[in-house]
């Protein structure tokens, strides 16, 4: 900062670059996740955006206009939410780079404080600034529309201008009484939310009708419920039931039912949003007592297989029906949790892996493994005389702990060199890492491996990895030519590190000539009759079929109906609408018998003529 480079020192930065994106480019999970049709690479570029941009303000802070920056990095903000909510945990590091930026040194209780404000950040605008502009709008048109009589929606435009009137109002307040720092907050909460206004999109498109609508979010109350992922049921991760109260399930004596939310949906007669569940919503849930519950619960889910490997994994015996006990439930943490679903990943990428077989602990698939016979010997049995489909498994991909090892003298460079920097990308990583396995709170043993949720934390060891290289110029170019030194130590590193893993990840990661579930797909459309309806079962069943008749147009008589989704009320619509070619089917049941809350339970009552 302030200095200019020499050449060896630019050629040193330039090859710490090209080393370290390289590593990230070649990375196991960040190439899976670059050639699949998912949200995670487009996250991946957003997050690198994001702390890119907090990278230029931090050093534009004290110029003429360096909030412009600010102004941009809430934009991205806003309009990452449009992607996935992976990008927005780059937050509490741009804190950091802010606070370090006007607070060189911080006591150890400005440091928890600099923590706490860093997290809170990040909660303002996850869970209460998204949700509360959505409740607005939503209870704005239930006002308008219900109350005041105006059309669907008018609400939503009503609360739109009165927004954009506050806003202007605000801006024009401070910026008149010179209120600098008033004024930048409310230009970053307003880029905030004309980012996050990507996600008009969806009502747009659910009020078009298209084939393909899940939830139907056509109007601000059913895009709230969207957003608040109502239909999955709430989830506590700091407290909650364990899994033990399935074996008797006593609910609580003073408050032994819970509401459900109410339900909203527009009545086109009326010419209002009625309440469905109104009759039923009331005790609707069962409440069950706090005797199973516990703090950082870990062990949640009830079905018995996970129940069973819940058991298995922490030595609970197989019948017992007690509750887990805290330590139990942080040896599921950070054996299986941290340890089996991030740390065996983070080793995936930076030191090898044994095959692209999912593992479910066993020593033969799914591993991590070095190419360091008697380091892999010691952890997964002899690698000699191994069957062919094993030892040339493409996935069998090994780095010689290479990648790791820059990566950590990395580390050890910049805590030493920078640690408030350090401490920035330190966060950076837990973030994106452990965090998010914390959040997600993954159960054993999920139907794929989920290594693309957490490749933001392999985006910070790759900036390590340059660092690496870096650190390597800086000890050795007083003892040698300082010009050759930057580039032999490039050059060494780009083929230790990025080349071993390009050349190892290749065929695995080359989607060219793969066509399996193309041909899958077409082999069940093909197998039906002309105007047949097609039943699948869940995601990978219908997703290639919806991209055969959606995108190529191929066999568009055939309704596909899924089977996962038939039992919502606003599918059962969708599939009684024509789609593409496809008839609807042929169901004489009218919206009112199949509504929400109207068939929550299917009773058993035996006829006698029939016995």
């Amino acid at each position: 900062k302030g200095e200019s480079l020499t050449q060896a020192q630019g050629i040193a930065i330039l090859g710490s670059s090209l080393v370290g994106s390289l590593a990230y480019t070649f990375s196991d999970s960040f190439w899976f996740s670059a050639v699949e049709a998912e949200v995670y690479a487009m996250s991946s570029l957003l997050m690198a955006l994001l702390f890119w941009l907090g990278l230029r303000w931090e050093a534009a802070m004290d110029q003429p206009k360096g909030d412009r920056w600010l102004l941009l990095i809430s934009f991205v903000v806003g309009m990452s939410f449009g992607v996935h909510i992976l990008s927005l945990l780059v937050i509490p590091p741009i804190v950091f780079l802010y606070i370090y930026k006007n607070y060189k040194q911080l006591s150890l209780k400005q440091f928890i404080i600099a923590n706490i404000v860093a997290v809170l950040f990040l909660a303002f605008t996850f869970k209460f600034l998204f949700p509360f502009t959505l409740r607005y709008f939503s209870a704005m048109e239930l006002f308008f529309v219900n109350s005041i009589g105006l059309p669907f929606n008018s609400g939503s435009i009503i609360a739109a201008l009165l927004m954009a009137g506050i806003f202007f109002y605000a801006i024009r307040y401070t910026r008149t009484k010179k209120m600098v720092g008033a004024n930048t907050l409310i230009l970053s909460v307003l880029f905030i939310i004309i980012g996050f206004s990507s996600w008009i999109m969806l009502p747009i498109r659910a009020n078009a009708n298209t084939t393909i609508n899940e939830n139907n979010p056509s109007s601000a109350r059913e895009l709230l419920a969207y957003y608040n992922r109502e239909q999955y049921g709430d989830s506590n991760v700091f407290y909650d039931n364990y899994y033990s109260y399935t074996y008797k399930k006593e609910q609580d004596k003073r408050k032994p039912y819970k509401d459900d939310v109410l339900k909203y949906e527009k009545d086109y007669k009326t010419g209002k949003y009625i309440i469905v569940n109104k009759d039923t919503y009331k005790k609707y849930f069962p409440n069950y007592s706090d005797k199973h519950k516990g703090f950082i619960p870990r062990m949640v889910a009830t079905s018995p297989t996970a129940i069973d490997h819940y058991k298995a994994l922490t030595g609970i015996p197989k019948k017992s029906t007690r509750r887990p006990t805290f330590l139990e439930n942080l040896h599921f943490m950070f054996s299986y949790q941290f340890g089996y679903m991030y740390g065996r990943y983070f080793m995936w990428n930076f030191v090898g892996r044994q095959n692209d077989e999912q593992g479910h602990l066993d020593i033969h698939n799914g591993n991590w493994m070095s190419g360091i016979p008697f380091i892999d010997k010691s952890f997964l049995g002899p690698q000699t005389n191994l069957p062919e489909e094993i030892k040339n498994n493409k996935g069998r991909n090994t780095y010689y702990f290479l990648p790791l090892i820059l990566g950590l003298i990395g580390v050890f460079y910049q805590l030493k060199k920078d640690p408030n920097n350090f401490y920035v990308l330190l966060l950076f990583f837990a973030f994106t890492g452990l965090a998010i396995i914390f959040y997600t709170n993954p159960k054993p043993f999920e139907p794929r491996e989920r290594d693309y949720a957490v490749v933001g934390s392999f985006y910070v060891f790759a900036i390590w990895i340059g660092l690496g290289i870096s650190s390597i110029f800086e000890s050795l170019k007083d003892k040698l030519n300082p010009k050759i030194t930057a580039i032999s130590v490039s050059l060494i590193g780009l083929l230790a590190v990025p080349a071993i893993m390009g050349f190892q990840n290749w065929d695995d990661h080359d989607r060219s000539n793969k066509y399996t579930a193309h041909l899958n797909a077409q082999a069940y459309l093909d197998s039906c009759d002309q105007d047949a309806i097609l039943f699948t079962i869940g995601d990978n069943d219908t997703f290639p079929l919806w991209y055969l008749q959606e995108v190529e147009g191929y066999r568009t008589d055939i309704k596909a109906i899924n089977t996962s989704l038939f039992a919502t009320d606003w599918y059962i619509d969708q599939m009684k609408r024509k789609t593409y070619k496809a008839d609807p089917i042929p169901s004489q049941l009218k919206h009112e018998d199949y509504k929400y809350g109207t068939l929550d339970v299917a009773y058993n009552m035996p006829i006698e003529q029939f016995k």
